[in-house]
């Protein structure tokens, strides 16, 4: 996290006020998750929690997906389509039991842990509030992680539309694949500081649309250097 924050702080961002921890609001999400089993919007199941993707007509609005296209997407981004006690393979995952060499935390399910989207909700509904304006994030969040954070928030506080503008960043690619620490093909913001100066990346990052993918070149960012120079 340190070495986030000076790179982030070398590039001359404005820090956020709030630098929330997922660990630090289990029982915002315990509640959150209560009130969608009382809303009817979940279930527990053998020491899990899943919401209802049947009981939320409006679940794939934002990505505009099908529920066949949804499935394989869903699978290779964490999804468990046969864990006990599913309805629906798509039903997601609130609380989960935790394994004996597990972190978990008491519940009124069972000690387990929180499923990914819901840290998300309900970190920033403790910040934001039931509604707020921007919400961003790479464009490989849309689905499944984005959706469910939308139907999970607005069937917990009953409140539409959650958020007003959701914002989803291009990939950054390199030599034709995305980036990923799977792959190994990262270029990292502290290598390139050795050479090229905060300003310079910056303006090379923010000279794209925000949506566009970039595939990383070494020479179109010697050329923001000359501009952020100039």
């Amino acid at each position: 996290v340190t070495t986030f924050l000076t790179e982030m702080a070398a590039l001359n961002w404005l820090p956020p006020d709030h630098y929330p921890r997922a660990t630090d609001h289990v029982p915002q999400m315990v509640d959150m998750i209560g009130r969608l089993v009382d809303n009817g919007l979940a279930y527990a199941a053998e020491g899990n929690v899943y919401f209802s993707i049947d009981a939320w007509p409006r679940y794939g609005a934002l990505s505009g997906l099908s529920r066949e296209e949804m499935l394989p997407i869903a699978n290779e981004r964490g999804n468990v389509p046969d864990m006990p006690g599913k309805r629906d393979p798509l039903d997601f995952v609130l609380w989960q039991r935790s394994l004996p060499d597990e972190p978990s935390w008491a519940s009124p399910w069972g000690r387990g842990r929180p499923g990914w989207h819901i840290e998300c909700s309900a970190m920033a509904t403790a910040y934001l509030g039931d509604g707020f304006e921007i919400h961003g994030g790479g464009g490989d969040l849309v689905f499944p992680h984005h959706e469910s954070e939308l139907a999970q928030s607005e069937g917990a506080t009953g409140k539409s539309p959650w958020v007003a503008h959701w914002m989803h960043a291009g990939m950054l690619r390199y030599q034709g694949e995305k980036m990923s620490k799977s792959l190994g093909n990262l270029v990292l913001v502290r290598d390139l500081l050795r050479t090229y100066s905060g300003d310079a990346i910056r303006l090379y990052l923010v000279s794209r649309h925000y949506r566009s993918e970039v595939d990383f070149v070494e020479s179109d960012l010697s050329d923001a250097a000359e501009r952020a120079a100039r």
